[in-house]
């Protein structure tokens, strides 16, 4: 049991420092100090605030990348109900009612407010020269409204701490204080880091927390409370949604360039912002977790090359992908799209190519085949020839012609995909669930965002060393558009330097914001959904908002936004309430003759044995079975320990209280 006073972060004060000129990402100090001298000197201060950037990779933040996807950042979106799970009986606890009320944990840690209010208060009397101790306050009222930013996030109103609290009165065991004023304090700490912390990358490194990091922090956290608001019944919206705009803004023009990747495939830089070696000097990258060999390793690209990757896209989620034109799939004047075939590779042709970098597109290859590629006679695989259609996405992609673990230096996707080892050669995508060997799915949609192929992989061990984002531009990019927007200052302009940016690079048509009408696309949320649950209004999302959500789920899939923004827009039964189903099958396919799955009754919401064709049955109905989103879950159970710690503290709506 603990008390809101017990901090586990006064731990880290025997900390070491981090090194001319080392980001702090990279290397972790080595001498000791004390509380005492700790804050007397740059470096000294330095060392002490180094363990802070373990937030940026906590467990309980779900855009924060750690260990492998399936452990971090896929979560959110699973969650959010944008991924399904292959497993039969893997349900969306959200859709399923099966999130337990929590007695401890559950994100209510203040440990680290404790240790960044130390150094806030060394600093009053610390004899460094005010440029240094200002920029060591802006980097820990960073910290400090980082972590309060999930906070609120999580539990609405939260005690708000600023200062070191004497745990022997009672301090400690203070009510909850108001959202508005803790959104408030958090708005006011930033921007007031913005203004003061300085330029010490000579000190810090170059992938430091920086200005741009305060300002992407302000871009995140000002959408997110200035739409909680809105869709929320709460007051002062817009004054977050302005400041969006206005910080967002300055990250677009600060930076004007957009990574485009190394491997020439369409959107490689969309794709190669997780997948390559390093993320040093990559356009656009502001933060990133670097890992290196022997020292700092994860297991992202090990765990899409092997059978424990259980995550996929429903086929609702892959509707959501645009045309190349620019158009949704169901727009009437959208000639390019030629999925009402239902065949899988009519489904990918001419998609947004973000999408072959989230999901595997689908081929086909011979193992030992005689129609060699050209790269390499002597490959192991041979073309399929049966149909043209089945290198289609080979040709697009590159072909992998090596199949070895690592693989040629500085190769990204590349098909045929094969497990971690390259011993086992995939040899069909999609591997649906019935066909032996790893790296299959249920849906058709395979996860392979974290897939690559120059990284070393061992069964079970972390040894890949990709870096990973935590900020960058394109997140700015997406702020300002849907900031603007519910401002009603999105025109053509704003979307020329923001949605068309992201476009451009994918290879996807301008977003021409005077063709988008009511009968943009049909298939746009119109509210009065039949699989709605709960007591809050399932409002009609207007049509240009609708492209501009779009455009955000589509360019941040698999980033763990997810269930943030379907709780911040007040929509989550809208998406987590559906029934997650998967590419259309046949019995009769020539190719993908296995699906253990069975098909979708779409009137019954059932599997149905006698169907011959049909969706893919991925999990039962929410609404079928009962169940569905509850209200009570956009906000987190408080833990009932800390109740019983704090008689001050009150309970979340709908969540148990100790009484209860």
């Amino acid at each position: 049991m603990k008390k809101i006073a017990k901090y586990t972060a006064i731990a880290a004060l025997a900390i070491g420092f981090a090194g001319c000129n080392d980001s702090f990402l990279d290397k972790a100090p080595t001498t000791t100090i004390s509380e005492v001298t700790a804050f007397e000197s740059y470096k000294s201060t330095q060392a002490y605030m180094w363990p802070c950037y373990a937030i940026l990779y906590n467990t309980t933040i779900a855009t924060s990348p750690n260990d492998h996807g399936y452990a971090s950042v896929y979560n959110g979106d699973r969650n959010a109900g944008y991924f399904s799970n292959r497993t039969p009986g893997g349900y969306n606890a959200y859709a399923f009612q099966t999130v337990a009320p929590s007695s401890s944990g559950n994100g209510w840690d203040f440990g680290w407010i404790y240790h960044i209010n130390i150094m806030l208060k060394g600093l009053e009397t610390s004899s460094m020269p005010t440029a240094e101790k200002e920029h060591w306050q802006a980097v820990g009222y960073f910290f400090h409204a980082f972590w309060y930013m999930e906070l609120i996030n999580r539990f609405g109103d939260v005690p708000w701490i600023d200062k070191v609290l004497d745990p022997d009165t009672d301090e400690p065991y203070g009510p909850r204080t108001p959202r508005d004023e803790v959104a408030n304090n958090i708005l006011t700490r930033l921007k007031w880091a913005e203004e003061h912390i300085g330029n010490f990358e000579e000190q810090d490194g170059r992938n430091a927390i920086n200005q741009a990091c305060v300002q992407m922090a302000l871009s995140r956290f000002t959408l997110r409370e200035g739409t909680w608001r809105k869709y929320h019944g709460l007051n002062d919206a817009d004054k977050y949604l302005t400041e969006c705009v206005r910080v967002s803004k300055e990250l677009i023009n600060k930076y004007p360039e957009l990574y485009t990747g190394t491997d020439g495939q369409p959107a490689a830089g969309y794709g190669e912002l997780w997948t390559s070696p390093s993320l040093a000097n990559v356009p656009g990258v502001i933060l990133y977790r670097e890992y290196k060999t022997d020292f700092l390793t994860s297991m992202f690209n090990f765990r899409e090359r092997n059978d424990q990757a259980v995550y996929q896209l429903s086929q609702d989620m892959a509707d959501m992908y645009l045309t190349q034109n620019g158009l949704p799939i169901a727009n009437a004047q959208n000639t390019q799209y030629k999925g009402a075939s239902k065949d899988i590779y009519d489904i990918f042709t001419d998609r947004d190519p973000r999408m072959y970098h989230t999901v595997t597109p689908p081929y086909s290859v011979i193992q030992g085949g005689t129609d060699k590629p050209a790269e390499n006679p002597n490959c192991s695989w041979g073309y399929d020839t049966r149909d043209p259609k089945y290198r289609k996405f080979i040709d697009i992609m590159g072909a992998d012609v090596i199949v070895s673990n690592p693989g040629k230096a500085g190769q990204m996707k590349r098909l045929p995909i094969s497990n971690w080892n390259a011993g086992n050669l995939i040899k069909k995508m999609p591997n649906l669930r019935g066909d032996n060997g790893p790296c299959s799915t249920a849906s058709g949609y395979y996860l392979w965002k974290n897939y690559n192929g120059w990284e070393l992989s061992n069964n079970n061990s972390a040894m890949c060393d990709s870096d990973k984002p935590i900020f960058k531009v394109e997140e700015a990019i997406l702020n300002y558009a849907e900031a603007a927007c519910e401002l009603g200052q999105f025109d053509q302009a704003a979307a020329d330097i923001s949605i068309n940016r992201l476009r451009k690079r994918a290879g996807v048509a301008d977003m021409e914001v005077a063709k988008i009408d009511a009968s943009f696309d049909p298939n746009r949320d119109k509210g009065n959904n039949p699989h709605w649950s709960g007591e809050m209004p399932d409002y009609e999302v207007a049509p240009l908002l609708w492209e501009i959500r779009r455009e955000r789920i589509v360019e941040l899939m698999g980033e763990g936004f997810g269930f943030y923004d379907v709780r911040r827009w007040a929509k989550a039964p809208y998406f987590i309430n559906r029934q997650e189903k998967g590419m259309w099958w046949s019995m009769d396919d020539p190719l993908y003759t296995a699906n253990t799955n069975g098909i979708l009754n779409t009137e019954t919401g059932l599997k149905d044995e006698t169907l011959r064709e049909g969706y893919i049955y991925i999990q039962p109905s929410p609404k079928v079975e009962g169940k569905g989103w509850i209200d009570k879950y956009y906000l987190y159970c408080v833990p009932t320990e800390q109740l019983l710690l704090n008689k001050n503290l009150t309970q979340n709506p709908g969540w148990p209280t100790v009484s209860e």
